[in-house]
């Protein structure tokens, strides 16, 4: 005895034959090519540091993560980064720039609610959430290899 199909279950099986497609190797190719650029001229910025201020490879750092980070908030406010990830997908995801442009996008969006309320409380709830992450994971990883360098 078979089982009755709904209704949900037969429009998903009705239209499937009707939808387009997804140009998979064409969002490959534009997602591979904006993050490659973007990580490219985070490399010529961390050179320029390097070369004008004559910074070590370890001290241009924090800077250009600072300068990308800086580019991508402006972008985000004058609503350019959306285009860029509208057509990058993926891509736009570095992950600084992403980032910049995830919390500039949450604080834009909740502005009109005041400064505390708005900007740094909706601000901080996606990034308060990855910095906890990155906290934890940090903190396991230091311990496994703690474990591990104890152990040999």
């Amino acid at each position: 005895m078979s089982k009755p199909l709904n209704d949900q279950s037969q429009y998903k099986d009705n239209i499937k034959p009707y939808q387009p497609k997804p140009p998979y190797v064409l969002n490959c190719l534009k997602a591979f090519l904006v993050g490659g650029s973007i990580c490219m001229f985070g490399q010529a910025v961390q050179n320029f540091y390097m070369t004008v201020f004559d910074f070590s490879k370890e001290s241009a750092g924090n800077p250009t993560v600072a300068t990308l980070i800086l580019i991508a908030a402006l972008l985000t406010a004058f609503g350019w980064y959306d285009k860029i990830g509208q057509f990058a997908g993926a891509g736009s995801a570095v992950p600084v720039t992403g980032f910049a442009n995830s919390i500039t996008s949450a604080a834009l969006e909740h502005k009109s609610e005041g400064v505390v309320l708005g900007i740094a409380t909706n601000m901080f709830k996606l990034a308060g959430s990855v910095v906890v992450f990155g906290v934890v994971a940090a903190y396991l990883v230091g311990m496994v290899r703690m474990i591990f360098k104890a152990l040999l």
